[in-house]
């Protein structure tokens, strides 16, 4: 067992592996990370899966059989399958945590990111295919994308609300899932049976602001970098604090979670540090908190394993400096909104260009399985 690993996740920090491939899974690795290093999830995306299909062997049994199939049929067949496989290695995990971990998220099409009745259609349709109650269907919280995260969690799908940038549309994430529960009671489904996620995003924020602040060029800009996606990150937590105590979006939680509903826990995703100057535990040590998710790219996983630390919760009582430190990054000209609106943009077009390097990986597979 790591012990680095054991003691974030003591400290209430679900560990979720950020890859995936049928090789990890054959091959018992993903049981192990269960079993050795406190992985108690998994989240995929179309980079992941095109990396795997790519890697190795084993995929051509399958890609032989499909032969002849719509590249798109392929890839549903494909990640479904993987998906249904990780979610039976994780079955224990989501007995024992009555459901609240054990999970894997497979991704709506990124082209489907701005329709909103194309969404929900593909959530139903992947949910059915992977017939696992412990998988989570991930939607981007785009405009389109919000009425739709309330009709799959009214239709009582459990969901990854994924590319989360600014607390604004953080705020009507939450409203929809809130919606989405009562919308749920209504219906009569079983409101404990229906879990979500909310991912938002960490690194990508730091390498916009950091950017921005290096073209600032003074000082007191550069003093800045590093900071303001844990910063954006606290008071995001500090958002979901007040929603789950009833101060915040008409105090409606309390009534749901009378009801049985659970709340849909903050996770933090791109947590993968891209600046070499910083350390590459930054978004895993000072977002320690209890109740909320940290999704890992394997290499970021690795470092906290050798030489992380679990320095006590690094959120609750900060919220105060990072209320400052953005205040600050204002101050020196930084408009944290158009920053957030700029990663919106690209995320959904890398969304779409990941989607378009899965479609062209299975495509030139299947060819050269016949």
């Amino acid at each position: 067992m790591s012990e680095r690993l054991q003691q974030l996740a003591e400290a209430g920090v679900s560990i979720w592996l950020d890859d995936l491939s049928r090789e990890r899974i054959a091959s018992g690795d993903l049981a192990r990370q269960v079993a050795e290093r406190s992985v108690t999830g998994v989240t995929t995306n179309p980079t992941i899966f095109a990396t795997a299909v790519s890697t190795g062997d084993s995929y051509e049994p399958q890609l032989t059989e499909l032969k002849g199939s719509e590249v798109s049929d392929a890839i549903t067949a494909i990640t479904t399958d993987d998906v249904r496989a990780a979610c039976d290695v994780l079955g224990p995990v989501a007995t024992r945590t009555d459901g609240v971990d054990g999970r894997v998220s497979i991704e709506v099409e990124p082209g489907l990111a701005m329709d909103t009745d194309g969404t929900v259609a593909q959530a139903k349709d992947l949910r059915a295919r992977v017939g696992r109650p412990n998988v989570l269907i991930k939607i981007p919280a785009t405009e389109p994308g919000l009425p739709a995260i309330r009709s799959v969690i009214a239709a009582g799908i459990s969901v990854n609300v994924t590319l989360i940038f600014s607390l604004q549309r953080y705020r009507a994430v939450l409203d929809a899932y809130l919606s989405g529960l009562e919308d749920a009671a209504d219906a009569g489904h079983e409101l404990s049976d229906i879990h979500s996620v909310a991912s938002f995003f960490v690194s990508r924020v730091d390498s916009e602001v950091d950017k921005r602040l290096d073209a600032i060029g003074t000082d007191e800009a550069k003093a800045l970098k590093g900071k303001a996606a844990v910063a954006n990150a606290r008071l995001a937590h500090a958002l979901f604090r007040r929603v789950v105590s009833g101060e915040e979006l008409d105090g409606r939680w309390p009534a749901l979670a009378a009801k049985g509903a659970r709340p849909q826990r903050p996770l933090w995703a791109s947590t993968g540090v891209k600046d070499p100057n910083l350390p590459d535990t930054l978004y895993v040590t000072e977002l320690v908190t209890s109740d909320t998710v940290n999704t890992m790219p394997e290499k970021t996983m690795d470092a906290f394993a050798d030489h992380g630390e679990v320095e006590g919760d690094r959120v609750v009582d900060l919220v105060a400096e990072a209320e400052a430190t953005m205040a600050d990054l204002e101050r020196v000209g930084i408009d944290i909104d158009d920053v957030t609106r700029v990663l919106e943009e690209e995320g959904v077009k890398k969304f779409a260009d990941s989607w378009d390097e899965l479609v062209s990986t299975v495509q030139e597979a299947i060819s050269a399985a016949a």
